[in-house]
């Protein structure tokens, strides 16, 4: 009897394991095929995504859409999403990187479920506004201006009236995308109803392996944490810039901040960051500062595309094309900090994308989340204001490195919280967007900038400046992945430091020269590629759970 029971305990035991071999034998094959679709999709997505920002010709905007709308009705496959749903209700997938890929397909089905139509209409009108955005300039006095010559203009000038005029012509594509823009977001929500979502903003929320709630706690921590230092900070930069430009602090206007979105720190400092990258290459010193710390970008640079010109994209971007080491920036690059920054930035993203594990499955092959790799893009970014960095990478001597630390600390502390009250306000609007577009969002952009940002709207201004935000539009659902991608930086940081390093004495260190660190972030962080969960590839990393505390401890005094 007893040797009865154990005979058929392991008939049953062997019928389970073949039936869940079988079962994980054709996920497989399912992905194979899939794979064989897809791959070369995304891969001629990307290039006419390039080939669109780097030109700005239609052809390319309309290839695009049609390259996306393929990939998306892949996606909208019911017969498909139906099975991928029985093997994630089942127990049968057991194999660590087949179950991963499994939870990427569903995530990646669930928002495509949708009529033919519909997903057409959201493809079209996206390309339509990227297409206008890409290709509009601003005019001042009738004479079109680019975002750079913007920029300028708000640094430098100190003619309130003509400062007014350039913050205006930043803000006119805003009236030209508007209606386009609340059009799509009706279309994302239609769509997001019809898969048992609220609205378009939990659904990618949930699709992301993000809630809604963990999102907005967060941004309340945050708030509370920042609530006065940033209100001091905000005094004194209008105490500062008022004094530059002759006015009395009361009569400070949003097109005194010198960036049109009071997202960037105004250069209150007394050192003149710019001087140090006057006559030098930002290009070269990139590629050098990548390379002596043992992640060279000559490859990536190569392939980039780098300088302003008519008609193309004016922001900057990172993407990797084929996730087979074709990997690319596109910047608009001037000889100064800011243009520092952002290729350092750009760049970090870069190195992410390269050093991901070759032999990963394709859907694994790409970062655990797109706040992770927003985090090594904003560590980088962040040692172009290290006097340790400029001594190294720019030449600042002995003397002048110990009288500008001081100021490149405070430089970085006031970036991060005047980025941490902007991103406060993006991602409340966006999410009070989606919760109704039909309200004045005029009126509530004017006031989570007034609440988070200080800033009051300019009397009997009735603009959507909103709409002059490009992620809004092109980039849904994504801006809070910059904050988190700020905390993981910290958390990095901190890491690095004390585990690396070995000196917590030093908790802002320069990167250069520094090969380990290099080794570090590409066995710990870029390696595993999409294996882990955001939470547990940050636990594997840094040894812990994501946490503001390090942000907190860095910038919150």
């Amino acid at each position: 009897m007893k040797s009865s029971i154990i005979l058929f305990l392991s008939t049953v035991c062997f019928m389970t394991i073949s039936l869940a071999q079988t079962e994980e034998q054709k996920l497989q094959a399912f992905i194979d095929n899939h794979v064989k679709t897809v791959e070369p999709k995304f891969k001629a997505m990307n290039i006419a995504n390039w080939n669109a920002s780097a030109s700005g010709e239609k052809k390319y905007y309309d290839e695009q859409a049609a390259l996306e709308l393929d990939v998306r009705r892949i996606y909208s496959n019911k017969e498909e999403f139906e099975q991928i749903k029985r093997w994630m209700g089942s127990n049968a997938i057991k194999e660590p990187l087949l179950h991963r890929q499994l939870i990427v397909l569903y995530n990646s089905y669930l928002p495509n479920q949708l009529d033919s139509a519909l997903l057409k209409q959201i493809v079209d009108k996206a390309a339509e506004i990227a297409n206008k955005f890409n290709t509009f300039r601003g005019t001042i006095d009738g004479k079109e201006v680019t975002d750079n010559d913007i920029v300028e203009i708000l640094q430098k000038e100190t003619d309130s009236a003509k400062r007014e005029k350039a913050w205006e012509a930043s803000k006119m594509v805003g009236k030209a995308v508007a209606p386009m823009i609340v059009e799509l977001v009706r279309l994302r929500n239609e769509a997001a109803r019809k898969l048992g979502f609220q609205n378009y903003y939990e659904m990618m929320l949930v699709t992301a392996e993000q809630s809604e709630n963990e999102v907005i706690a967060v941004f309340d921590e945050l708030k509370k944490l920042t609530d006065k230092p940033f209100a001091q900070l905000k005094s004194e930069i209008d105490t500062k810039l008022a004094a530059k430009w002759g006015i009395d602090p009361a009569a400070m206007k949003p097109w005194h901040y010198q960036d049109r979105f009071f997202q960037e720190a105004p250069q209150i400092s007394e050192v003149d960051f710019d001087k140090y990258f006057a006559g030098k290459k930002v290009e070269d010193l990139g590629r050098s500062f990548y390379a002596n710390f043992g992640l060279p970008v000559d490859d990536i640079l190569k392939n980039s595309d780098l300088y302003e010109r008519k008609g193309k994209y004016q922001h900057a971007f990172e993407t990797d094309i084929d996730r087979l080491g074709d990997i690319r920036v596109m910047l608009n690059i001037k000889n100064n900090h800011e243009w520092m920054s952002t290729m350092l930035h750009e760049l970090g993203h870069g190195v992410y994308s390269k050093n991901e594990r070759r032999d990963l499955p394709f859907l694994l092959r790409s970062e655990a989340h797109i706040f992770l790799t927003e985090g090594i893009a904003e560590l980088m970014e962040r040692q172009a204001d290290n006097a340790d960095w400029l001594h190294l990478m720019v030449g600042v001597d002995d003397k002048e490195k110990e009288q500008i630390r001081e100021a490149g600390k405070e430089n970085l502390r006031m970036k991060e919280l005047i980025f941490c009250r902007w991103t406060q306000v993006m991602v409340r609007f966006e999410r009070g967007m989606y919760q109704n577009p039909d309200q004045n969002l005029n009126k509530l952009w004017w006031d989570l900038v007034s609440e988070y940002q200080l800033i009051k709207c300019p009397e009997g201004r009735n603009e959507p400046d909103w709409a002059a935000k490009i992620h809004l539009a092109q980039v849904p659902v994504y801006y809070h992945n910059y904050q988190l991608g700020e905390l993981f930086a910290s958390q990095l940081q901190h890491y690095i430091a004390v585990q690396i390093l070995k000196d917590p004495s030093n908790p802002e260190p320069s990167y250069a020269n520094h090969p380990e660190i290099g080794r570090y972030l590409k066995e710990r962080v870029f390696a595993p590629g999409a294996t882990m969960r955001w939470d547990e590839l940050v636990r594997y990393a840094t040894g812990e759970p994501l946490t503001a505390k390090y942000f907190a401890e860095e910038f919150v005094k």
